[in-house]
């Protein structure tokens, strides 16, 4: 069962990755406009989490892989607990409504948790 959930989090991870630069606008709107250089971000955050995945993916680098998920996801709280402060009840994206950025948030820690689970069950 380990074995499943860490090869799950490695194409997680690079697969969303590889989204980066196949749809770089979409990832582009989740940088706050406090940080800026959206362009830079997305594409060093889609690189990272390829190299994270691809670390996750080899069973000798798994559990600093792991680690090293939860921390780059860790860094995305940053977008989405923007999101909730955002968030108005009526805006015509649920995304951007409260719900739906709290979900964000929600779904962030528990992919952290995901990544915690696999560093620590690998051996």
């Amino acid at each position: 069962m380990h074995a499943i959930a860490s090869v799950a989090l490695a194409v997680f991870l690079i697969v969303t990755g590889v989204a980066h630069f196949l749809a770089p606008g979409y990832f582009r709107t989740l940088i706050p406009a406090c940080l800026r250089r959206e362009r830079l971000l997305v594409a060093a955050s889609g690189a990272a989490e390829v190299v994270v995945g691809a670390l996750v993916l080899v069973p000798c680098g798994r559990r600093a892989g792991g680690w090293a998920a939860a921390v780059l996801i860790t860094c995305y709280l940053v977008s989405h607990v923007d999101a909730l402060r955002r968030a108005r009840p009526d805006r015509p994206r649920l995304l951007e409504r409260p719900v739906g950025a709290v979900a964000r948030l929600v779904t962030n820690v528990l992919y952290i948790a995901w990544a915690v689970a696999v560093a620590r069950s690998a051996s």
